[in-house]
Order: structure tokens, then sequence, then C-alpha cells
């Protein structure tokens, strides 16, 4: 190989790892909220865990103290105590199945159930499919945040409810059941089964996309008329000295 041509495969072996880069922090992105949900069930079970050991060595100490000592049987019983706190601390941090959806779920939980969902179903899908599950994924933290504080009867709530609730799981349970060795017929359109899962999942981003910038488009509202109230209210002092 020229020397020419070993710069031109260099150049290109580099443009490749170029435009994989996009992809990559997509990809991260999609899974930094899932990491943090993670990160911090495991957190919360460490820190269980250390507590009741601590509890449960502490009353081992006091008991020994006033015993002038607890004995093997005491001691085992302290070890066999810790074990099962630690035990029980891994247990609750396990990963819980995913419920059935109810309408009398808070809407915070629904949110929590669908990233399950999609942590779950994301490594059967094709990788276009997967792609738009990564940018559902990072819409989800702000639906969660703005419709913890939304009622569940609020028009918006109810369509975020239906899409994330219902029909995004629903989309996807009904393309498990197609056998794999069909997903690549094309239907009347020309379109495969894999395409209209891609087309169900873009609408489905851009619905919840839509949601998510209603409801941001309240608080900015709020925000806009209380920054008009006190400017107008004490612009110039004149509210001040009017009191």
């Amino acid at each position: 190989m020229s020397l020419s041509r070993e710069v031109d495969y260099v150049i290109g072996r580099f443009d490749e790892a170029k435009a994989r880069i996009p992809r990559i922090n997509a990809a991260r992105a999609g899974d930094g909220w899932r990491t943090d949900r993670n990160w911090r069930r495991w957190k919360g079970a460490a820190i269980f865990a250390v507590v009741a050991a601590g509890i449960i060595w502490l009353a081992a100490t006091i008991v020994g103290i006033v015993l002038n000592g607890i004995g093997l049987e005491g001691l085992g019983l302290a070890v066999l105590a810790t074990a099962m706190a630690i035990g029980y601390a891994i247990w609750r941090s396990r990963e819980k199945p995913i419920v059935d959806y109810k309408e009398d779920m808070p809407n915070k939980a629904v949110v929590e159930r669908l990233d399950m969902l999609l942590v779950r179903k994301r490594p059967a899908l094709p990788a276009p499919a997967a792609s738009r599950i990564d940018a559902i994924s990072r819409q989800l933290p702000l639906l969660e945040s703005r419709l913890a504080e939304t009622a569940t009867l609020d028009p918006l709530a109810q369509d975020a409810r239906r899409l994330m609730g219902k029909h995004l799981p629903e989309l996807i349970e009904r393309y498990e059941r197609v056998p794999p060795d069909y997903r690549r017929e094309r239907d009347g359109e020309g379109l495969t089964v894999d395409d209209r899962l891609v087309q169900g999942l873009d609408a489905a981003g851009k619905a919840l996309d839509e949601l998510g910038r209603k409801l941001a488009r309240e608080d900015m509202d709020a925000f806009q008329t209380q920054g008009r109230f006190i400017e107008s209210r004490y612009k110039d002092d004149e509210g001040l000295r009017g009191e």
C-alpha cells in the first residue's frame, strides 16, 4: 500500500469514528436517566444495609456491656441478623416486575412504568426502533416532573396517560406478537412491520414532545404573568410609596 493510500485509509477510519460519536452520545443520553434511577436504587439499598448493620452491632455491643459479653451464640446471632439485613436490602433493590396499567394509577407511576417497559423491551427491538426508544426516554424526566404536579383529570395529563400507559406499550406488545420471519414482509404500502414500528415510535415521540411543551408553557405563562405584575407594581418605586 502506497503512502497516499495509507493516508486515505487513516482519514477514512477517522471519519467513520467521528460519525459514530453522535450516535454513541445519543445512546448514553438515553441511558442517563435510567442509570440515575439504578444508582439511586442501589444507593438506597446500601444505606439501608449499613444502617441496619450499625443498629444490630450497636445493640449487640450494649447487650454485651450489660451482660458482660454475648458469647459465641450472641455473636452468631448478630452475624446472622447482619446477613439477613444485607439480603433484604438486595431483595428490595431488585428489578421490580412491570405492573398492569390502571386508570387510578398516579401520573408519576405511569411515567415510571413506561420507563421500565422501555428498558426491558429495547434490546429486542431493531436498531432504528431502539434509537427512537432512546429519544423517548430523554423526554421522560420532564414529563415525570410536570405530570407529578398535574391533576389526573387534567386534559393534558389524560392525553399523556393514554399515550404512555396504553397506546405506546400496546404498539410494542403487538410488534412482539408478529413472528420474526414475517416482520420484513412489505404490506400494500410497501412498508414492513419494522417500518411501521419506527413510524409509530416517531409519532409517539412527537406527541410526547408536544405534551412536554404544553406543560412547560403553563409554567412559562405563569412566570411571565408574575414578572409583569412585579414590574407594574414596583416600577419606579410607585408601589412602595403607595403602601
